[in-house]
């Protein structure tokens, strides 16, 4: 299941201008990837904000589809990473799982790592849980 997302704002994602793309859709596991090429600071690294989007993407996402059981959304209220290693070529892999699913604030604990499986930065997103706007 894929949460029901407002197409209004679609051309102007910032997750499809990073190349990121979903490939597991489950509260319980979002997984993304994203490559290095065209994320990267001056020295040629993965951009730590760039590890942030895919955190946020994948977090925000996972706590959508919780939100949407009791006909409300999730915004996000806390992020913070940790970056461990540097990530310089190829696709990076980002595993949110929930640390907390309640109803006013969902937790995601978000593990990136490159493609020898060695984890580059450590995640934690909490989003607030709240009614739909009426006519939303």
């Amino acid at each position: 299941m894929t949460p029901d997302l407002p197409t209004e704002y679609a051309d102007e994602q910032l997750h499809a201008r990073m190349g990121i793309e979903i490939t597991r859709w489950d509260v319980q596991e979002m997984v993304g990837t994203m490559p290095v090429k065209g994320n990267r600071q001056p020295f040629g690294l993965l951009h730590g904000g760039a590890n942030a989007v895919l955190a946020e993407q994948l977090g925000s996402l996972g706590s959508a589809m919780h939100a949407a059981k009791f006909g409300s959304i999730a915004v996000g209220l806390e992020l913070s990473c940790t970056h461990h290693r540097a990530a310089r070529e190829g696709l990076v892999t980002g595993v949110a799982r929930p640390i907390h699913l309640g109803r006013s604030t969902a937790t995601y604990e978000i593990v990136v790592t490159d493609e020898d499986g060695r984890r580059t930065c450590t995640a934690r997103l909490t989003c607030i849980i709240r009614p739909q706007a009426p006519g939303a």
